[in-house]
């Protein structure tokens, strides 16, 4: 389970969308993302007082029970059963409680977000993809070296081994992401749609978490 810092008292889970251009009044085009909010249910309420610290847990999506473990369906029985559970740490608890639905409506115009999730995943790549590696020289002799890393370790390097946070060729992507400093430009609590500024991480339909910063 994710857990987010919360300063301020507004947070909500989406899916991402698509990419539009966003036109603003002063007629200048702004690369926007289109999100469609997952209404979510309190599970939980934690306060310094019982769990040593102050947290709102939430609950989105819907699955079948056979999906869930026990201990899950136990700990949300009397509310549903949620694709996603979500914890987000706040200064104090007190103003929420167990069973509430947080919507859309949380969120208004010039809002500024910070938006978490999971990056694209791209799969086992090479260092020139993964790292940015120039490869070894197109001329003078190289056969099979022109995207490979090169030597990793050796005698003369770190003692013969190789070292902690060597860059190297692996899975890329699939990391979690979060991105700073993004406005909401637009609500339309009709549709339990959001328009923020700029890209956010993840797939088209990603889960992802939305905290207001200001």
């Amino acid at each position: 389970m994710y857990v987010a810092m919360v300063t301020v008292m507004k947070f909500i889970l989406a899916k991402k969308g698509s990419m539009v251009s966003f036109v603003g009044t002063d007629g200048r085009a702004t690369a926007a993302t289109l999100l469609t909010v997952e209404p979510a249910i309190i599970t939980q309420v934690k306060s310094k007082a019982t769990d040593g610290y102050e947290a709102v847990q939430v609950g989105a999506g819907t699955r079948s029970v056979k999906n869930i473990s026990k201990a899950v369906q136990g700990h949300t029985k009397d509310l549903g059963s949620f694709a996603v559970i979500r914890e987000f740490r706040v200064v104090d608890s007190s103003a929420w409680k167990k069973g509430d639905t947080l919507d859309v409506a949380v969120l208004a115009e010039g809002d500024i977000v910070e938006v978490s999730g999971t990056s694209k995943g791209k799969g086992f790549q090479g260092v020139v993809k993964r790292h940015g590696f120039h490869g070894g020289p197109r001329t003078h002799g190289q056969k099979h070296s022109e995207r490979e890393g090169g030597s990793i370790g050796g005698g003369g390097r770190a003692g013969g081994r190789v070292v902690k946070n060597m860059r190297m060729p692996g899975r890329m992507g699939g990391d979690r992401i979060m991105v700073k400093g993004l406005r909401v430009l637009g609500v339309d609590t009709t549709n339990n749609k959001v328009l923020v500024s700029g890209c956010v991480p993840g797939n088209k339909g990603g889960l992802l978490e939305l905290v207001v910063t200001k």
